[in-house]
């Protein structure tokens, strides 16, 4: 069926507003994906505050031509959708997750980040960023492995003392 231009002109000022809103947004081709994978999908976006939503490729290419972000267009095949939110990682991260549950039937095409687009290659860098828990627990190892280095060659010490 085909879409109205009343209704286009409200697809593409949606978009525009979406892509200006968000920090990071990444657009996925989910072609081969069924029904149940994309609900699946769609309730781990909401649960990680990140919105999805398909809309018609020429659509969001109009929309990201008048936003002007820059850097060059990623090549946008099969069907699409943008995943996006307010976390500069979410959205690519959450993807890259389902995208390893069913690598056939979705794909990270390329994305916007911090204002800029982005290449595939450079949105799957930036998917396979850890999360923060991860970061944090990281770096208080780095901060805790020369105290117990230390703590270690103490005891080495009071037992050669013994």
């Amino acid at each position: 069926m085909a879409i109205s231009k009343d209704k286009k002109h409200e697809i593409t000022a949606y978009l525009k507003d979406a892509m200006k809103s968000a920090k990071s947004l990444v657009f996925v081709n989910f072609h081969g994906l069924n029904v149940a994978g994309i609900n699946e999908m769609r309730r781990g976006l909401k649960a990680s505050e990140v919105s999805y939503y398909v809309a018609k490729k020429t659509l969001v290419k109009r929309a990201l031509e008048d936003a002007k972000f820059e850097g060059v267009i990623p090549e946008l095949t099969g069907e699409l959708a943008l995943a996006y939110g307010d976390d500069l990682i979410a959205p690519a991260r959450e993807i890259y997750g389902f995208q390893k549950k069913n690598p056939d039937a979705l794909k990270i095409l390329g994305g916007m980040f911090e204002g800029r687009l982005m290449s595939q290659a450079d949105m799957m860098e930036i998917a396979m960023i850890p999360g923060l828990p991860i970061l944090q627990g990281k770096f208080v190892n780095i901060i805790n492995s020369p105290i117990q280095r230390f703590v270690i060659g103490l005891g080495a010490i009071a037992g050669k003392k013994q």
